[in-house]
């Protein structure tokens, strides 16, 4: 369950969860975007996360995973952070996704060296989730999936993508902030 209001300030609340409810993470204000990714690395590691026992859906039909990409300053964890495993497609790869352990749904997808935390959308409640603005690396999509052209479809990350990560990076100091540690990220 994932709820949406406003703090006393004025600025948007959401609460993204696992299933079970047991994890939670506040994401406080504007997301940087809302895209879905078509790139192999998601779509193996969604495929991968949907094998596990009561795992919902992470990929969609057309080979997609949506995500909300929020500055890292501006998330916290409210409950079950002990209750998330970490998980990367290579040891050494620079990126690793969190998966609650409690109900094996994936929360987010993290860029250790970035600013930002890309959480996965279908963790927000529907009705309160940030509608996708783009689709990106779309050529790595499934064959014969065609898209619909009600949103911008993307071969790479383009330049309008990385003007909103440098734009929020800026507006954070050009720090890229630690997450609180998690089982298996002792930082």
């Amino acid at each position: 369950m994932a709820s949406n209001d406003k703090r006393s300030d004025g600025t948007d609340r959401r609460t993204a969860s696992c299933q079970c409810g047991a994890v939670t993470l506040e994401l406080t204000g504007k997301p940087i975007v809302a895209a879905t990714c078509y790139c192999q690395s998601c779509q193996k590691a969604g495929h991968g996360f949907e094998a596990l026992p009561g795992a919902g859906a992470v990929v969609g039909a057309d080979g997609g995973t949506p995500y909300v990409l929020m500055r890292k300053d501006r998330i916290a964890w409210r409950s079950g952070s002990d209750r998330l495993e970490e998980h990367r497609l290579q040891p050494d790869a620079p990126t690793r996704r969190l998966v609650s352990t409690c109900c094996n749904s994936p929360m987010c997808l993290e860029f250790t060296k970035g600013h930002w935390l890309s959480v996965y959308s279908a963790r927000i409640a529907e009705a309160e989730r940030p509608p996708a603005e783009m689709r990106t690396i779309v050529g790595d999509r499934p064959e014969g999936v065609e898209l619909p052209g009600d949103i911008p479809n993307y071969a790479a990350p383009t330049g309008r993508f990385m003007w909103r990560l440098l734009k929020a990076w800026a507006a954070m100091g050009f720090r890229a902030p630690r997450l609180e540690a998690t089982k298996g990220y002792g930082r």
